[in-house]
């Protein structure tokens, strides 16, 4: 390994906090991460971590080596991605990350594209549910729907995420059509974990007024909700790029459009980590998607 790289194992295992969490990060073992920053002490004759059973803390030296390496390490990076930059086409890696429901639809069709405009590009593509770390796991992207959390990633707005409640005609039929969100409490809701309120779904609370959604499915995934919701088993409210063709089909019919918020839902964010330098195929990947999202339109949907 060269000098570079024990650099960064070194940076990598103060960010992490211990060996075994850096070595998740690189793909090491936990003992070749801690061979690799021992060579780096050898080699420089003074110790740049004090190792205990509880914690692990900088050395004085190890204190400077890092400043000055994090900078050092900048612009390195940036100088040999300029040099790359003067060639025509991008390659290298990107690793990405997206919910199910909107990788599926939106997401993985335009990374097909962009592969295929530029054959030199690998995407790692990770579809989850979940909320990941984007520093601690590597990504360089993440393609996220609803209302964000303060955190110190960068984000852009690409789209609203309009949702909508909205159920089988045969569901309603046999349990009829709610005329006030109150009403949702006598119905079986189709509903994230975190959902429970009326509230929840974008709706304002009356005082006085039921504000719990009534008893029925709860699963992480939308894909799963939207799955049990045309198969009639109760309301749910689901993001309008995921419903739109069941809408138009008319497999699915929206409700209380009067009394859903135009900002219910919150909006669609493609984030990144806070970086001295954004290598370039990372940036051009990011402005094509908001291209794509940007030619995504809303229609118009009124409520049965």
């Amino acid at each position: 390994m060269t000098q570079k790289t024990e650099m960064e194992i070194l940076l990598t295992v103060v960010d992490q906090g211990s060996f075994s969490a850096a070595a998740r990060v690189l793909g090491y073992t936990p003992s070749a991460v801690g061979k690799r920053v021992h060579h780096l002490e050898e080699r420089l004759r003074v110790p740049l971590l004090i190792r205990s059973t509880r914690r692990m803390t900088l050395t004085e030296a190890g204190q400077r080596y890092v400043e000055e390496t994090r900078e050092l390490l900048a612009r390195l990076t940036k100088l040999e991605a300029d040099i790359a930059d003067d060639a025509d086409s991008l390659r290298g890696p990107i690793r990405v990350t997206c919910s199910a429901a909107l990788g599926r639809i939106h997401v993985v069709p335009q990374l097909v594209l962009f592969m295929e405009r530029h054959p030199e590009i690998e995407i790692d593509l990770a579809l989850s549910d979940k909320l990941v770390d984007l520093v601690g796991e590597g990504f360089d992207l993440a393609i996220r729907s609803g209302t964000l959390p303060d955190s110190s990633l960068i984000s852009r707005k690409l789209m609203t995420n309009r949702r909508l409640p909205c159920a089988a005609p045969g569901y309603l039929d046999q349990h009829g059509v709610p005329q006030q969100p109150e009403e949702l409490a006598a119905h079986r809701c189709l509903r994230l974990p975190r959902e429970r309120l009326v509230s929840d779904w974008g709706f304002r609370w009356r005082p006085g007024s039921p504000d719990r959604l009534g008893a029925g499915f709860s699963c992480n995934s939308l894909d799963a909700l939207h799955a049990a919701c045309c198969a009639g088993q109760g309301i749910a409210w689901l993001p309008e790029f995921l419903i739109r063709e069941d809408l138009r089909a008319g497999r699915l019919q929206p409700l209380l459009a009067d009394f859903v918020p135009p900002d219910a839902g919150g909006a669609i964010y493609v984030l990144r980590p806070e970086a001295a330098f954004l290598p370039r195929r990372v940036r051009a990947l990011a402005d094509f998607l908001a291209d794509h999202f940007a030619t995504v339109g809303s229609s118009n949907l009124k409520a049965r």
